[in-house]
C-alpha cells in the first residue's frame, strides 16, 4: 500500500532519517524527519498557477509544535492549541529566511511550508529537524526550488564547538548559533553570544557550514530517488522590455538616488514609475506587473551599479561611514527609564520599566512552562515609514525584531541573584529607514541604564549591507532601508567593546564567501565602537535605580518559619502587605524578595517579616509594651508580635504589693528575656538595665517601630482571653504541641549552636542577629 522511501545517515553520533511516500501522500512534498525520538512532519504544496496581479513570491511557512508531542495537554480554557506562540513564530521564520531566496524569481504561485512536531524527545531539538525537512519536502515536490539547503547548530563549552548540543548544554554554552546554507554558501546565520570576537563567531560558521554538508548530500539522494517531475516557470517578462525601461528613465533613477531626504527621494521615484506605466501602456503590449517588475530591476541594477562605481551611497555617504547620531537620556520624566536614540532618519523611544518576581511572564512551550523576567517588546507603527495601516497585533517581523534585540541585550543582564527585578524593555519605532532592530539595541542599551539597571557592559547595533557583482563587492556599513532592499545582503552585529553578543544575517544571493563575511564582521565593529563611543558620552550607568521604580531587598528565613510568616490561608503575609503597601515572595528554599515603592514602607515590611523569622534568645533585652496586667504579673508585647509574662516578683529588686502601682498598659519598659516555661517566654524588667537595650541593633523593638506595629498588637489583644497566673500554666492540646516543639527546638540549638542566616552569599551567626541583605534603592 505504501511506497516509503528512507535514507538516513550518523551524523554526529545521532541517526537522522528521512523519510517519504507513507504519510501525507497528497501533498506536493511530504517529509518525515526523526532523530531519537523526536519527530517532525513536513510538507509543502503549491498552487497551480501564479497568483495574479502581484510581483512577489507567496510563501507562508509554519512550524507548530504538538504539546502531545511531549506527552503534555495545553494550558488554558480550551486545552487546545492556538494561535502560534512566540518561539513558533520565532522558528518559522528561521525556516522560512534560508528558503525563499533560493526559488526561482518569476515563481509566483502561492506555496505554504508546514512544520508539525509529533514526537519530542527532549533532547533533539525540533526546528533544526524542521528546517531540514522543509528543505527536503521542497527538493522532492518539483517545484522551482533551484538548491538544497540544511542547517546546524553550534554551541560552545570550554572554548570547543559543540554541533546541535542539548538543551542542558546550551544552558553552559557561551554561543548559540544556527546557520543553514547550501553546499557552497551560507544564507542564513543566527546567534547569541557571550562576548565573543569576531574571529570565534566566524569559525563557529564555518564549523556549522561543514558540519550539514553530509545532511546536503542526504537529501540529494532522497530526491534522486523519490524527486517529482520539476515545474516549467517563465521569465515575467522579457529582457527587451527592461532595456527599453533602462534607456528612457536610467538617468532620472540615478538624479532621485542621490537625493538624501527618504521622502524626497521615493516622491520622485513615485513620479518616474507613474512615467514608465503611463508610455508602456499604451499600446497594452505589457502587463502593469511586467512593466513594474522590470522597473524595479532597472533601480536596483543602477542603485548597484552607482554604488560600486563611484563608492558613494544613496545619502552621499562613503561605505564605511555611519549616520549622524543623536541620543538622549531622561526623555519621558515619569518612567523608570527612558531612552531617545536617533540614527539619520531612524528614531526609536526605547522605555525601560521595572518590576517584581510577580511580574515575570509565564512561558509555555513544547517543554512545559516557565518564567522570563527579562522582556522586550518592539513596536512598528506605520506612521514611522509615512503610510496608513491598521492597528493589529505585532506581526512575525515586530516579533523576530524584537527577539533579536533581546539577544543582543541578554547577555549584558546582571544575574537575578545579584538584580532580582523583572525588566521590561519597550522601542517605539518613532522613524524608520533601515536598522530599527538595532536602534532599539542601543536605545535599550541606554534606557536600562537609566533605570540603574547595573549591565554588565553598554551595547551597541549595527546593520551591515552587501552589493556584489561578480568578483567586485562593496560592505555598506549602517544601510539605510533602500541599501537593504537592493543589496545582497543584510548583516546585523551587536555586542559591547569586549565582543559580539548576537548576530543576524540574511543573504540574498549565492556566493558569499567567508572572506567577505570577516571584511563585513571587522568593518561592523569598527562602526559597533563608533556607536557606543557617543552612547558613552550621553549616559554612564547610575549607581541606583530610578526614583520612580520598586525599592527590592532580598534575604534567607529558615525553610521551618516559612509557614509562620505565610500563616493560616496567607493570613499573616497579607496583612503584613496590607499594612505595609509591599510585595513578598517567599520560595520554597527561604529566599525573602521583598518590594515596595518607597524606602519607609520596605523597611516597615522588613521589620514585620524579621521579627517572625528571628527566634529570641535567652538573655537578649528588648524595649516592650506593657499589654495586660494581673495580680500575679503583667503580660508584655517584645520582639515586634511576641508576648511574654513578667511574674510580680521580677518587675523590681524590692517587694511590691501590685503590678497596677508599678506598670500600667501601653507603658514602653525595658526588659530580658529569661527562659520558657513549657513554651510560654519568662521576661524580667529587674535585672533589664544589667545589659544595654537590643544587644544588637536588628533585634531591638525600638519605639518608633513599636508604634507602627501597634494598631496589629492591638488587634490581637482583643482576641487574647483573660489569664490568671494558674490559668497561664494550662494549655490546650494546639498549646501542648506548640510548646513541645519550641522545647524541642530550644534543646536542637543548645546542642547544636547558634544557626547560621544566609542571605545573598553573606552568613553572619544568629548571636549576633547581623543578617545583611542586597539593597536596591536610591
Amino acid at each position: 500500500m505504501f511506497n516509503e522511501i528512507k535514507k538516513q545517515i550518523n551524523w554526529n553520533g545521532e541517526i537522522l532519517e528521512l523519510s517519504t511516500g507513507k504519510i501525507a501522500r497528497q501533498a506536493d512534498g511530504a517529509v518525515m524527519v526523526k532523530m531519537g525520538d523526536t519527530i517532525v512532519q513536513c510538507t509543502t504544496v503549491s498552487a497551480k498557477k501564479p497568483t495574479s496581479g502581484i510581483n512577489f513570491f507567496p510563501l507562508t511557512v509554519n512550524y507548530q509544535e504538538k504539546t502531545y508531542a511531549a506527552g503534555r495537554i495545553p494550558g488554558g480554557f480550551f486545552k487546545r492549541e492556538g494561535r502560534g506562540s512566540e518561539k513558533e513564530i520565532l522558528v518559522s521564520r528561521l525556516i522560512d529566511r534560508p528558503i525563499r531566496p533560493l526559488f526561482h524569481s518569476s515563481f509566483f504561485n502561492e506555496t505554504q511550508v508546514l512544520c508539525t512536531v509529533h514526537s519530542y524527545d527532549s533532547l533533539h531539538s525540533p526546528d533544526i529537524l524542521a528546517l531540514i525537512g522543509a528543505s527536503a519536502a521542497l527538493a522532492i515536490s518539483g517545484v522551482p526550488y533551484l538548491e538544497i539547503v540544511a542547517a546546524a547548530r553550534v554551541g560552545m563549552i570550554n572554548d570547543q564547538f559543540i554541533l546541535n548540543p542539548t538543551n542542558d548544554q546550551l544552558k553552559d554554552s557561551a554561543l548559540e548559533l544556527v546557520v543553514a546554507g547550501t553546499k557552497t554558501s551560507v544564507m542564513m546565520v543566527e546567534s547569541e553570544a557571550d562576548f565573543l570576537s569576531e574571529k570565534i563567531m566566524l569559525d563557529a560558521i564555518k564549523f556549522g557550514h561543514n558540519a550539514f554538508q553530509v545532511v546536503i548530500d542526504l537529501i540529494e539522494e532522497l530526491k534522486a530517488e523519490a524527486g517529482k517531475d520539476a515545474w516549467e516557470v517563465t521569465d515575467l517578462y522579457p529582457d527587451s522590455l527592461k532595456s527599453e525601461i533602462r534607456e528612457l528613465v536610467q538617468d532620472n533613477i540615478t538624479q532621485a538616488f542621490a537625493i538624501k531626504s527618504k521622502q524626497e527621494r521615493n516622491a520622485l521615484l513615485k513620479s518616474i514609475s507613474e512615467t514608465v506605466l503611463a508610455q508602456f501602456s499604451v499600446d497594452e503590449k505589457f502587463s502593469s506587473l511586467q512593466i513594474e517588475s522590470a522597473l524595479s530591476e532597472v533601480k536596483a541594477e543602477v542603485l548597484r551599479n552607482d554604488t560600486l562605481q563611484k563608492k558613494i551611497r544613496i545619502d552621499g555617504r562613503r561605505p564605511h561611514e555611519i549616520r549622524q547620531i543623536q541620543c538622549e537620556t531622561s526623555y519621558l520624566p515619569s518612567v523608570h527609564g527612558s531612552a531617545l536614540f536617533t540614527r539619520g532618519e531612524t528614531q526609536a523611544i526605547v522605555i525601560t520599566t521595572l518590576g517584581t518576581s510577580q511580574d515575570e511572564q509565564i512561558m509555555e512551550d513544547i517543554e512545559g512552562e516557565y518564567k522570563e523576567n527579562f522582556l522586550l517588546n518592539y513596536l512598528f507603527p506605520q506612521y514611522s515609514v509615512g503610510e496608513v495601516g491598521p492597528m493589529r497585533a505585532p506581526s512575525r517581523r515586530e516579533i523576530g525584531h524584537g527577539k533579536l534585540a533581546w539577544r543582543a541585550l541578554k547577555r549584558s543582564i546582571p544575574e537575578k541573584s545579584e538584580f532580582p527585578y523583572t525588566i521590561r524593555i519597550v522601542s517605539e519605532i518613532t522613524e524608520s529607514n533601515g536598522s530599527s532592530s538595532m536602534a532599539t539595541v542601543c536605545g535599550g542599551s541606554m534606557s536600562m541604564m537609566n533605570a540603574g539597571v547595573p549591565l554588565k557592559a553598554a551595547i551597541s547595533g549595527i546593520a551591515m549591507g552587501l552589493i556584489k557583482e561578480q568578483d567586485e563587492y562593496l560592505v555598506l556599513s549602517d544601510i539605510l532601508g533602500d541599501e537593504d532592499y537592493l543589496g545582497d545582503m543584510d548583516f546585523k552585529v551587536a555586542g559591547s567593546s569586549d565582543g559580539i553578543t548576537a548576530l543576524q544575517m540574511d543573504i540574498k544571493v549565492a556566493g558569499i564567501t567567508f572572506e567577505i563575511m570577516e571584511k563585513a564582521l571587522d568593518q561592523a565593529k569598527d562602526g559597533r565602537i563608533h556607536i557606543l563611543n557617543i552612547m558613552n558620552d550621553t549616559i554612564a550607568c547610575n549607581s541606583s535605580i530610578s526614583i520612580n521604580a520598586p525599592v527590592i531587598e532580598t534575604f534567607m528565613v529558615p525553610k521551618d518559619k516559612i509557614r509562620e510568616i505565610i500563616g493560616a490561608g496567607g493570613k499573616v503575609i497579607r496583612e503584613i502587605c496590607d499594612t505595609t503597601g509591599a510585595k513578598i515572595d517567599i520560595s520554597d528554599e527561604g529566599l525573602v524578595t521583598i518590594s515596595a515603592v518607597g524606602r519607609d514602607k520596605l523597611d516597615a515590611a522588613i521589620s514585620m517579616v524579621k521579627e517572625i523569622a528571628i527566634d529570641p534568645e535567652i538573655g537578649e533585652v528588648f524595649i516592650g509594651t506593657v499589654v495586660k496586667i494581673l495580680d500575679a504579673g503583667a503580660f508584655i508585647n517584645y520582639s515586634g508580635s511576641r508576648d511574654g509574662f513578667v511574674h510580680i516578683s521580677e518587675i523590681a529588686n524590692e517587694r511590691i504589693e501590685s503590678v497596677a502601682g508599678i506598670l500600667t498598659e501601653g507603658q514602653q519598659v525595658k526588659v530580658k528575656l529569661i527562659g520558657f516555661d513549657r513554651g510560654k517566654a519568662k521576661l524580667t524588667i529587674k535585672n533589664a538595665d544589667v545589659e544595654g537595650v537590643g544587644s544588637n541593633e536588628t533585634r531591638t523593638n525600638k519605639e518608633n517601630q513599636s508604634s507602627k506595629n501597634e494598631n496589629r498588637r492591638e488587634k490581637n489583644n482583643k482576641n487574647e482571653k483573660e489569664l490568671s497566673l494558674s490559668e497561664s500554666s494550662k494549655s490546650s492540646d494546639a498549646s501542648e504541641k506548640k510548646r513541645s516543639v519550641n522545647e524541642k527546638r530550644n534543646s536542637s540549638e543548645k546542642r547544636d549552636g547558634a544557626k547560621k542566616w544566609k542571605t545573598n552569599k553573606v552568613e553572619s551567626s544568629p548571636v549576633n542577629h547581623d543578617i545583611t541583605e542586597r539593597k536596591y534603592f536610591k
